[in-house]
């Protein structure tokens, strides 16, 4: 882009001199708010953590922030920009954790190339937050950051490329279920790719119940014959599959109950779409461009979602990480568990009354979601039972519809 043309587009007007600032909850108007708030008050705060570590969070900010952690590696579509580039972008994430959830999030964009740097970053910065969000960091290398972050610290460290796309995509195909009558435990799911996204989607779909799920990446169809497969595309080949399908997109979305795009733009031919099971759904959420238009999807399928606000039912992930990890903050949780991130897609999912076509996916901008999201999350946690325990009651089975 030119620079004459930067003055044009109101982004930039936007993000001119940043998005976040820090915000101070004391007023220092004289010198007794300054020895209060500062020394010589302050040193009585820090002795009485210092005897008890514990104390840390009730006298600090610590119970209520999360650190927004990248490398740049793996920017939206962009790809590895650096994490200079990649800081507009945790900008945007801080402010949606402070709108959505009332969190106070910071974005760190850091020189970290190798897993081990990235680990030893993450402890490092640990003792400040509540909470890590890691964020845009490539495959496979986010796997194991984000494994072993969590072994090493006592606060929960969420990947939402991974876990936030998981929760709400599991969200939508609950609900596709509830709209077509179909038995979850005896639909077939096709992911086209399987990179953070698609594996974590996929793990969190059969531990909900989902009958099959197919993978298909670059090689083509995962499957046990195929040689030198990463860990995570292993993980489809030994759990997914179950019919040992072999060739390329079309071969596995044949059948399939609902089709997941989580690759690129132009990866779904209509045609191949009319070979899809009765009352399909697709998810195309490759953005800007999905995978297919959905004025391109053919009618014997029933329901659509994209990426993208101007469209129905818009897969975003501010519709989970919020109120995820205000839950998990809430509940003090030292890590987020599976069952977590199984009531934040049940959670979602409940939302909507009565899905169809035009709304199976609650809004972004719905009043509750994350209100919502958090008290399941909060629930799971302490194994209490959360305010609408009811309805996703309803939706823990969902293989008894129909």
């Amino acid at each position: 882009m030119a620079k004459n043309e930067l003055h044009d587009d109101p982004a930039f007007a936007r993000h001119q001199g940043g998005k976040v600032c820090v915000v101070a909850r004391a007023a220092v108007e004289g010198p007794a708010d300054l020895a209060l708030a500062y020394t010589p008050g302050v040193g009585r705060v820090s002795q009485a953590i210092a005897a008890e570590p514990e104390q840390v969070w009730k006298y600090t900010g610590r119970a209520n922030t999360v650190a927004v952690l990248t490398n740049g590696t793996a920017v939206l579509g962009l790809g590895d920009i650096g994490p200079e580039a990649a800081l507009p972008v945790m900008e945007g994430k801080a402010v949606l954790f402070g709108q959505f959830a009332g969190i106070d999030a910071y974005p760190i964009c850091v020189n970290g190339r190798t897993v081990e740097e990235m680990v030893a970053i993450g402890i490092a910065l640990a003792p400040t937050f509540g909470g890590i969000n890691l964020e845009d960091i490539a495959a496979p290398a986010c796997f194991e950051i984000e494994r072993r972050l969590q072994e090493a610290l006592s606060i929960p460290v969420v990947h939402d490329d991974q876990h936030g796309t998981a929760v709400t995509v599991a969200a939508g195909v609950l609900n596709v279920a509830r709209a077509t009558g179909k038995r979850f435990d005896d639909m077939t799911v096709t992911i086209v790719g399987c990179g953070a996204a698609g594996t974590a989607t996929a793990r969190l779909l059969v531990e909900l119940g989902i009958g099959q799920v197919i993978g298909v990446d670059r090689a083509g169809i995962l499957h046990a014959g195929l040689p030198g497969l990463p860990e995570h595309h292993q993980w489809f080949a030994e759990h997914g599959n179950h019919e040992g399908r072999t060739g390329g997109v079309r071969q596995a979305v044949r059948g399939a109950d609902v089709l997941i795009g989580l690759s690129g733009p132009g990866a779904f031919e209509p045609e191949w779409l009319t070979e899809m099971a009765p009352a399909a759904a697709v998810f195309a959420m490759a953005n800007p461009i999905p995978e297919i238009l959905p004025h391109q999807v053919p009618a014997t399928v029933a329901l659509v979602a994209t990426g993208r606000s101007d469209f129905p039912n818009q897969v975003n992930n501010v519709l989970a990480f919020p109120g995820l990890f205000r839950g998990l903050l809430d509940a003090k949780a030292r890590h987020c568990s599976r069952e977590a991130l199984m009531a934040a897609a049940r959670a979602l999912a409940a939302l909507v009354d009565s899905p169809g076509p035009e709304r199976f996916i609650p809004g972004v901008f719905e009043p509750g979601v994350s209100t919502a999201v958090a008290a399941a999350v909060t629930a799971a946690c302490t194994g209490a039972i959360a305010p609408d325990a009811g309805t996703r009651t309803a939706l823990r089975e969902p293989a008894l519809a129909g």
